[in-house]
């Protein structure tokens, strides 16, 4: 997977010129990598106009995987990725100039759930001999951090537990509830979806399993990220701003606000997909990213046998906006 990354940002760093964007206008084009709940701080920003009263005008588009959203942004289609670090450590791989660092971090540990078939009560890893997980796409974050914690505890794929890297990420959950597997890793509201349609039981919350991981970050070119500084230090006090509002607010009353987002999701799974959220104790209270957290990222994806050197912290990540936040 690594290798494949690599090789096709490579190409695409060929076809388009990485020079930075002067332009110093209120709109910020971002590429997400997916649309989800995980996501809550950014769109309640959104919703409830916090960019709008900075002089910033929002321009969102889902990439459909890291692969797609970090092309928008080596290409000029988008100003900055919402995506996992992954990425910029294998396109920094690459040594070109003006590369993508991570501006300020979301997320600090993964956003999924382990969900089972049966109902385990006090699950602790301990009984999954001879299971089968579907694990989701292989060198994607959340089958290397599930490998991470399954290779933590002992198990060993082929040997004594079978992780299905096989099905393709948008068909995992009707895959696992037409009876494939016994466990499978899911983000919200699917899990939560799934246990209301008595399909499965959420026996743990991979983020706390794992640790903490810089699991989703804003990225940009470097740039990009110098001649945007002010608008950039607005961007990240409008997230700080609204993720304070979300970890503080009732889930039902934030629920509301997000419902717009979600079109077609029962507002009743939005909410306790936010209280799962909550207890996982998922979103930065500030934006800067550690050095200790970027270092179990870099253990989880050498785990994965998906990187042969590790990348240089100061390389990869720029806190010199995010540590004005908050502050």
């Amino acid at each position: 997977m690594k290798k494949f990354f690599v090789a096709f940002m490579a190409m695409v760093m060929l076809c388009f010129p990485l020079t930075g964007c002067g332009k110093d206008d209120s709109v910020i084009k971002i590429n997400e990598v997916t649309h989800s709940i995980f996501y809550a701080p950014l769109y309640v920003a959104m919703e409830l106009g916090y960019f709008e009263q900075e002089g910033i005008t929002i321009e969102l588009t889902n990439g459909g995987g890291s692969d797609k959203s970090m092309t928008a942004v080596l290409s000029g289609d988008a100003d900055v990725g919402l995506m996992g670090p992954e990425t910029a450590i294998y396109v920094h791989q690459g040594k070109k100039d003006d590369y993508v660092q991570v501006f300020g971090q979301l997320t600090k540990r993964d956003g999924s759930f382990l969900v089972a078939r049966q109902n385990i009560p006090d699950f602790d890893y301990s009984n999954m001999q001879n299971s089968e997980v579907i694990m989701g796409r292989r060198g994607g974050m959340p089958a290397m951090t599930l490998q991470y914690i399954l290779n933590q505890k002992g198990y060993i794929d082929g040997q004594n537990i079978t992780m299905n890297y096989d099905i393709q990420f948008n068909l995992i959950a009707p895959t696992f509830a037409n009876g494939t597997g016994d466990y499978v890793t899911l983000f919200e509201p699917t899990a939560s979806q799934l246990v209301q349609e008595g399909k499965g039981y959420i026996v743990s919350s991979i983020g706390q399993a794992s640790g903490e991981i810089p699991y989703t970050a804003f990225m940009a070119k470097k740039s990009y990220i110098q001649n945007n500084n002010d608008k950039l230090q607005k961007f990240l006090t409008c997230i700080y701003k609204a993720t304070q509002y979300v970890m503080t607010t009732d889930n039902d009353v934030v629920a509301q606000v997000l419902a717009p987002q979600f079109a077609g999701t029962d507002v009743s799974l939005i909410s306790a997909s936010l209280k799962n959220y909550k207890d996982n104790d998922t979103w930065m209270t500030t934006p800067s990213m550690t050095k200790a957290s970027f270092d179990r990222l870099q253990d989880v994806m050498q785990n994965a046998g998906e990187l042969d050197t590790r990348a240089n912290f100061d390389d990869i990540v720029n806190n010199s906006i995010a540590d004005k936040i908050g502050k």
